[in-house]
């Protein structure tokens, strides 16, 4: 049973075209299963009804034209129950209906499965026989089991566009909304951007083509480069290498002649795709081939085809590769890789970036984060969509709903440039007010700092509007270089920090490597990076790398003072008192190096992070060791809710107003205050408007957020009172879901005129 399936998937995902896929399928389904007949319904949620895509057995001229409502007859049913339906006698089910295009009256023995994607119902599955019986476990296992495989090829098409827009005829067919979760709020206009994107087999969007005689000279052309190629190298490394190695040069030539690769590709041209696809097509079908060999010398010429081919796609593709493979400083870009990192963002820094597109990852991701602090819109977990699909297009990047547009019509992209230019005016109208103090109309203050990290130059601009930093990312210094950076350039790049506000607070987190910040040149290789050696576990079991830094630190700050040291990830008292013994280590080492009498070197003061759900038991043991807390929102969320992160299949259940994040941050705040210790939010909560606004309420009387965001939460500071958003978060703490503490913050938001800080236009 197991082979049987893994054939008929891979014979479907071969096959380019959704509704041929699904047709061959229900063939393959009846033969391999030995049943009368069988169908495959999709889902337009639209229309709210099912539609007859593919079918061998029932009359094929239905398919296409017979819909069945969501809550009709027993395809609706199972699409209502999400369940499976075996019936020995269809005809006799009281939910049983007729439909006389489909002719089934033939058919007795029923069952169906449901096609679900991620919650949400994309189509049925069904089987019919004549005769009257159950089917039995084994045939109604085989047939959920493929239903789950068939969700992802559903929604693999869906996005790579083939039922949508691989039609070059059409020009309006091109456009394709992709979503994804939003990682960094704004919108954003530009041309896709991949750093060192190569072409693929694998990754290229089949497209159709009318045009065969251009498409039949153009995969000619191709080919003729390609054997010049292959010459060349073959004539490169003559008598270099052992006559085994140079044979397969000569496997490529026979490869590139008409009648072995050419004939066939052709003839897909001729079926109406265009070249690039043609050759996926053929040159995918042989790979299969070879790899299902038993002879594994057969076996590795799959991968001398697959090169070979690459070079011809690439070849095929270079002449009208849209592609920039250098960022034009003069054209807006949209940065779009399989995950964003942070030497990207700092690279590409000074180009005109109008947003950034991840195809891993989550709202709350390293690279999400990083977004948010330079202030771009940013869609996070585009599982599904191929960076071909992206690269040189142009794209419309909403950071508010998670969507992506590629290749908007000519409308679309004027209404969306009308969002953008409301957007701009509402900056303009908050950067006016950047000169008045953070305090609400019932003259409460809020002390606002800023999130730190990226660079000095980038983020100093925004230091005369905070009041220091709440948070500085000592990794990302660490991320950006090729071995441990030196005491000496630790203390170079420290002084600089603390130099930039030398009258305001500065606190240095120590190194929080490991989970989604790896070290290139220290590589962790763990089963589960959230919950292992990072943060201060990994620093504490090197005291060699973490004295060096805190001896950077406390170097950098003499002669200024305005230093603090957090320390990330602290799960017990023990780890603080480590910590601290190492601090006063360093503080001494360096008090004898000084030598010169007028330079004092104070000790900073220290503090920790409050980020895994075990500290917040341990507040009042805390409370006694350290001068400060500061609330990791990111993490607590994510180990209080026992989501990663990072995953974007789980991102949806990853959300800090959740309720118990909720009532978990109240309680923190309040044993601080009964502790009489300072307590910041560092995280990206309290950046954000309804973020902040809660936090306020629950008595959080400092925030730190990235220095993009300081502006915005200002002003919202300076729009509410301290009394009605108390109002407001009793009515919250009693909400069940985060999607109700959501609405509440937001109606709000729209009730006092500040609608456009959370959703798109003014």
């Amino acid at each position: 049973m197991l082979t049987t399936l893994k054939g008929i998937v891979q014979e479907v995902s071969k096959i380019p075209v959704l509704e041929e896929a699904l047709a061959h399928l229900t063939k393959r389904l009846t033969s391999a299963l030995k049943v009368d007949s069988c169908s495959i319904y999709l889902a337009d949620h639209e229309k709210q009804h099912f539609l007859l895509s593919a079918t061998h057995g029932l009359e094929s001229s239905a398919v296409g034209s017979v819909s069945i409502g969501f809550s009709e007859g027993l395809i609706g049913l199972i699409g209502q129950r999400e369940e499976p339906l075996n019936i020995v006698d269809a005809q006799s089910h009281p939910r049983f209906k007729q439909y006389p295009e489909v002719k089934e009256e033939k058919y007795h023995a029923f069952l169906g499965a449901p096609i679900i994607h991620q919650r949400k119902v994309l189509g049925v599955l069904t089987l019919q026989q004549k005769k009257k019986r159950r089917f039995s476990e084994d045939e109604e296992a085989f047939l959920v089991t493929l239903s789950t495989q068939m969700a992802l090829e559903i929604v693999h098409a869906e996005t790579r566009g083939y039922l949508s827009f691989n039609d070059e005829t059409s020009r309006s067919k091109w456009q394709s909304k992709i979503s994804g979760v939003p990682g960094s709020p704004g919108l954003g206009i530009g041309i896709g951007f991949i750093p060192d994107y190569k072409v693929t087999l694998a990754g290229h969007v089949a497209r159709r083509s009318s045009n065969v005689s251009e498409e039949i000279s153009r995969y000619r052309e191709a080919v003729g480069v390609t054997r010049s190629q292959v010459d060349e190298l073959s004539h490169r490394i003559e008598g270099q290498v052992p006559s085994d190695v140079q044979a397969i040069f000569q496997i490529y030539s026979h490869l590139l002649d008409a009648n072995s690769l050419g004939h066939e590709v052709e003839a897909r041209i001729k079926e109406g795709w265009d070249a690039a696809s043609s050759l996926k097509f053929v040159v995918e079908n042989y790979i299969q081939q070879f790899r299902n060999m038993s002879d594994p010398y057969m076996q590795e010429r799959a991968v001398d085809i697959e090169d070979l081919s690459s070079r011809i796609l690439a070849n095929i593709l270079g002449a009208q590769s849209p592609s920039m493979r250098v960022v034009d400083p003069g054209k807006a870009a949209i940065l779009v890789a399989e995950e964003v990192t942070a030497s990207m963002l700092a690279e590409y820094a000074t180009t005109k970036l109008r947003g950034i597109i991840s195809v891993r990852g989550s709202n709350n991701s390293h690279a999400a984060i990083l977004a948010r602090a330079m202030g771009l819109p940013a869609v996070m977990g585009l599982s599904d969509a191929p960076l071909s699909l992206l690269d040189g297009k142009e794209i419309l990047v909403d950071g508010y709903s998670g969507e992506v547009i590629v290749s908007p019509s000519q409308s679309v992209r004027k209404e969306f440039q009308i969002l953008v230019n409301e957007e701009q005016e509402l900056s303009d109208r908050i950067l006016e007010q950047a000169h008045l103090p953070s305090v609400t109309k019932d003259k409460h203050p809020i002390s606002l700092m800023i999130n730190a990290g990226l660079s000095a130059e980038m983020e100093n601009s925004h230091f005369t509007h905070g009041e220091g930093v709440g948070l500085y990312r000592t990794e990302v210094p660490f991320m950006l270089r090729e071995r441990f950076p030196s005491e000496h350039e630790q203390s170079k790049l420290y002084r600089q920090m603390l130099e930039t506000a030398p009258n305001k607070p500065i606190t240095m987190r120590t190194l929080d490597v490991g989970g989604d910040k790896p070290l290139p040149y220290f590589p962790i290789s763990e089963e589960n990076p959230f919950l292992g050696w990072r943060g201060i576990r990994l620093t504490l079991d090197h005291p060699e790398i973490f004295l060096v830094q805190i001896r950077a630190m406390l170097r950098a700050n003499v002669g200024l003072g305005n230093l603090q040291i957090m320390l990330p990830m602290i799960t017990s008292v023990s780890e603080v008192d480590e910590s601290k013994r190492l601090i006063r280590q360093a503080f001494h080492e360096i008090s004898e190096e000084i030598e010169d009498s007028d330079h004092v070197l104070k000790m900073p003061k220290v503090g920790v992070m409050l980020e895994v759900p075990a500290v917040i038991y341990q507040i009042p043991q805390l409370a006694k060791k350290v001068d400060f807390f500061s609330v990791g929102s990111n993490d607590l969320t994510q180990y209080l809710l026992a989501v990663d992160r990072n995953n974007a299949r789980v991102s949806e259940l990853y959300d800090s107003y959740h309720p118990a994040v909720l009532r978990a941050l109240q309680a923190i705040v309040h044993q601080a205050d009964e502790h009489k210790v300072p307590i910041t939010v560092c995280g990206e909560m309290a950046g954000e408007p309804g973020g902040a606004i809660l936090l306020m309420a629950m008595g959080y009387s400092k925030l730190s957020m990235n220095s993009h965001n300081l502006l915005k939460v200002k002003w919202v500071i300076r729009s509410v009172t301290k009394d009605r958003v108390e109002e407001l978060l009793e009515t919250i703490l009693d909400c069940s879901h985060p999607s109700q503490v959501k609405e509440n913050i937001n109606i709000y938001l729209e009730s006092i005129g500040l609608g456009g800080l959370v959703r798109a236009g003014s």
